[in-house]
């Protein structure tokens, strides 16, 4: 029993409120002390500010918490906001032009020139801001679970915020692994918080996010929202992969089954359900977002996943509501302030709601994340707006080309900076945001690997049915979740088909458990003209759009979309 003159019994960081700090403090400089002539020599003001070098979780969690507002929701996950910028910024994505990489871009308005001068500059910048933040964060990890092909990141960022969210993103090292990291491959300088100055040369505003393949680095200035990060090395993987080691990097997710081992590839961009159908409970999980299909097989490029909250519940996508745990991160989430509750339905700050988790946190991940087998499916998902395709489609070799090269999808609201509704659009190779090479490399490379191995090919519309946007509905997640165990089953390969019109695809005439009217969407429409009138519309689209690529395909590729008479 204490005496009352006694302090009673307290854990010693109450009574020393220095005492986690300095031990943090003593750990990271102990930690990066053979590192400290780099980042002296990149600029960094080594007396002023302090590195903290792939902090603990629960650090991170402080000092977000102490620093930037965040919030510890009910489930323990912590909820941080990226700012004005709730999505990515494609149109303030920069290439810098120079030798090493030049003749391999395809430059255009998806990959925009850059000087070297003016990357120099915004580079000089990006660092001259982290110069005057007390802490900066640094975070070292892979980018590739084969280590036959991975590459070295390091990110170096002023918000814990950004520094977790890499942790989760990134292949995280074992101690060892951080010991012998060495020379990074790859280099991120994240100061978003701070504005490019709009009047340097090929600045279009004060937001910039720009690629040096020669220097292998990467500068954002004037965007908090993570996504940039992710992305980023995304692009430098869909550079080296096809380019340094003649591998086929893909914006795809991937699974395995348990029993048998045949492996699904499913291509989509943000919105068309990667994601929510890759996490399967009958199939182990080899990544949700990116990966490369190898000579050997298929690997992640990540080390975690980056799931879109809207309307999310533990009913509909239980994998990735219970992902949402100590670790992860909400990003611009709504919640209770009474009860810290996350509201998933609420969109008040963006439709674009966000968690990052590692990819442990799915319960039946595949670690690593990685197979030596080749795939035997691949689902090209798409989000019609229109509501005039099919929900499943087989594709012939010709076919899958053709819909590879055009990645017809919408745009769904939050996924990129200012899109309020569905926006039809025409990804290539479901990637063109990030896509670096000319869109033929990659299909012909997918092209000639579908052929090889005997892949089967899928176009499967998770969009509307029933009517456009705005008069139909959202096709319902258990059909599509129905239709995409008959291709696991092979049940749709010993189907009945028939030809769907103007687009001539094969549909199944029958699904278990899937609606005569939802697998033929001229029979869900009530009003008939409307719906050839749609029909044409969107085939006179596709047509359009396809007409960059039909100088460098074969006639068979080329007959095998729409036709309009």
């Amino acid at each position: 029993m204490a005496h009352p003159h006694q302090t009673p019994y307290v854990t010693p960081h109450i009574l020393h409120r220095h005492y986690a700090q300095a031990s943090d403090n003593e750990f990271h400089s102990k930690l990066i002390g053979h590192d400290l002539e780099y980042f002296s020599q990149a600029g960094f003001d080594m007396d002023r500010i302090q590195l903290k070098r792939n902090a603990p979780v629960a650090q991170l969690y402080e000092d977000a918490i102490r620093n930037e507002g965040a919030i510890i929701s009910s489930s323990g996950a912590l909820i941080n906001f990226s700012g004005k910028k709730t999505g990515r910024s494609p149109k303030d994505k920069r290439i810098v032009f120079e030798e090493t990489s030049k003749d391999d871009i395809w430059w255009g308005s998806v990959n925009i020139k850059m000087g070297e001068h003016t990357f120099e500059i915004n580079r000089e910048r990006a660092i001259d801001y982290l110069n005057t933040r007390d802490n900066v964060y640094v975070f070292d990890g892979f980018a590739g679970w084969d280590p036959k092909y991975r590459i070295k990141v390091r990110v170096i960022c002023a918000r814990a915020y950004h520094a977790l969210f890499m942790n989760n993103m990134l292949i995280r090292p074992t101690e060892e692994e951080l010991a012998s990291f060495g020379e990074p491959d790859f280099i991120i300088y994240n100061a978003g918080q701070f504005p490019a100055n709009r009047f340097t040369k090929g600045m279009s505003s004060t937001t910039s996010v720009e690629i040096n393949f020669k220097r292998m680095e990467m500068v954002i200035l004037g965007t908090e929202y993570a996504g940039e990060m992710k992305k980023g090395v995304f692009s430098v993987m869909h550079y080296l992969q096809p380019v340094k080691f003649g591998q086929l990097s893909l914006h795809s997710s991937a699974n395995v089954r348990m029993e048998k081992g045949d492996v699904t590839l499913f291509f989509g961009l943000s919105g068309t359900g990667k994601t929510t159908l890759s996490a399967d409970p009958n199939r182990l999980l080899i990544g949700d977002d990116e990966h490369v299909w190898s000579d050997t097989g298929v690997f992640n490029i990540e080390g975690g996943c980056y799931a879109k909250c809207i309307n999310l519940s533990q009913e509909k996508e239980p994998e990735i509501y219970n992902a949402i745990r100590f670790g992860s991160i909400l990003e611009n989430v709504v919640y209770d302030p009474a009860t810290r509750i996350p509201d998933y339905d609420d969109v008040s700050i963006t439709e674009n709601t966000r968690c990052a988790y590692p990819i442990e946190y799915i319960p039946n991940a595949k670690i690593p994340c990685m197979v030596d087998r080749q795939p035997s499916n691949i689902i090209m998902l798409t989000c019609d707006a229109f509501g005039v395709l099919p929900p499943v489609s087989k594709l012939s070799p010709d076919q899958a080309s053709y819909h590879f090269l055009a990645g017809y999808t919408s745009k769904t609201p939050g996924t990129e900076d200012g899109v309020l509704e569905p926006i039809p659009t025409f990804s290539t190779c479901y990637s063109a945001p990030f896509i670096v090479l000319h869109p033929g490399r990659y299909a012909e490379m997918l092209a000639e690997r579908m052929s090889t191995h005997n892949v089967s090919c899928w176009l499967i519309n998770t969009g509307w049915t029933g009517g456009k946007f705005g008069t139909g509905k959202r096709c319902p997640l258990k059909y599509t979740r129905r239709i995409v165990d008959a291709v696991h089953s092979g049940e749709l390969l010993d189907s009945k088909y028939e030809t769907f019109g103007v687009f001539g695809l094969q549909i199944p005439t029958k699904v278990d458990g899937v609606p005569r009217e939802v697998l033929n969407p001229s029979l869900a429409w009530t009003d008939k003209e409307a719906f050839e009138r749609e029909v044409r519309r969107l085939a006179s689209m596709f047509q359009k759009a396809f007409k960059l690529y039909e100088g460098d395909v074969h006639e068979s590729v080329r007959l095998a979309g729409p036709r309009v008479d």
